[in-house]
């Protein structure tokens, strides 16, 4: 497994903050799903359109490459109880180290001391054990299950700690070419996709290629150091096909636009594209633990289609680093201003 990273530049975190009313934060999806709202950000006349996410196709060309990212959320949350007193517990796996063996956030902490025997139960009243095994950096637990254990079996679906109102479909929260389980958290720049979109994007003679990288805990944890230099970065599984490495390769040669759909996509082709001399990326998988903060030099990712992004965070560094900080705190700006949904189930923008 990739060791995970600290970044060596200093860059205050209090600098990366905003103002947002908690009105905002979107508690539930919009049906259909591209009939979001759409931010569109040019970065070369620094212009701000407000449209619908159905008319991103007017903003994509002939020959342009959409990279979407077709990892599936695992139902990683679990509730269970003690083995000695019945007390609750509730579990969200974050990592699998190896078959059975999990890295968890757990609450209460103080009930799941190392050493403690617990168990958790699916909705057809099989129960299964599960033990922990060790404390580890930032209180999560290494979790070792009875063997058999699946959490497709035994979890739930998660959803974000800000949604705070039930969703009736929780695969709302799954994108519509999701494939490969392993996240713990949605690309939620794909959620605004339809089959319908998706074959404009087509019609329009644009290339569309997945690649696959499982979402991890950095997604929601907040960064808790004064400095993003002190905040530890985790690492997360990626992988890419020959073929979609050699569809990005042409584009990038001929001088087209690679357009990546969400931070996450934007993270494994960078970190792929970085472990080459050449900056061509090449068929493999390994574990992205890039952090993309201004001031990054974008090898691979012209264009990038995301949602808004939490105050404070690594992924509103990495959007900054694209768009320029000043700008984008501009449209985040006019974002609040203009009433835009935030967060998994809110608004998307694109910067071109």
């Amino acid at each position: 497994m990739q060791p995970d990273k600290i970044l060596n530049t200093k860059l205050e975190v209090e600098t990366f903050n905003y103002y947002l009313p908690e009105k905002l934060i979107a508690q539930t999806p919009i049906e259909p799903r591209d009939q979001s709202r759409l931010m569109v950000l040019d970065r070369k006349n620094e212009t701000i359109l407000h449209r619908k996410f159905c008319d991103l196709p007017e903003f994509i060309n002939q020959g342009d490459v959409l990279v979407f990212n077709d990892s599936k959320v695992i139902s990683a949350r679990l509730y269970g109880y003690l083995a000695n007193n019945d007390r609750p517990v509730e579990l969200l796996l974050l990592k699998q180290h190896e078959a059975g063996l999990w890295e968890s956030l757990v609450k209460p902490g103080r009930r799941m001391r190392e050493g403690a025997k617990f168990f958790v139960k699916n909705n057809k009243g099989k129960t299964l054990c599960g033990l922990v095994e060790a404390i580890l950096s930032e209180g999560t637990r290494l979790i070792r299950f009875q063997s058999g254990f699946d959490p497709e079996e035994y979890g739930e679906l998660p959803l974000p700690p800000y949604i705070k109102e039930p969703v009736e479909d929780t695969h709302r929260y799954q994108t519509i070419y999701s494939k490969h389980l392993g996240s713990v958290a949605a690309p939620t720049a794909g959620l605004h996709f339809t089959e319908g979109l998706l074959q404009e994007i087509k019609d329009k003679s644009a290339q569309i290629v997945y690649v696959t990288l499982h979402i991890g805990w950095d997604s929601f944890k907040p960064v808790k150091s004064k400095d993003f230099g002190d905040h530890v970065m985790h690492s997360e599984y990626w992988k890419i096909s020959q073929d979609a490495a050699n569809t990005i390769n042409q584009a990038k040669k001929e001088g087209r636009r690679v357009i990546s759909i969400g931070t996450t996509a934007t993270r494994l082709l960078e970190n792929a594209a970085d472990k080459n001399p050449d900056f061509r990326l090449s068929q493999g998988e390994g574990w992205a633990d890039i952090f993309i903060t201004p001031g990054y030099q974008f090898k691979v990712v012209d264009s990038l289609v995301t949602n808004f992004h939490l105050p404070k965070s690594t992924l509103l560094l990495l959007t900054s680093a694209l768009g320029g900080k000043d700008f984008i705190f501009r449209a985040y700006e006019e974002a609040v201003k203009c009433d835009y949904r935030f967060y998994s189930f809110g608004d998307g923008m694109v910067i071109l």
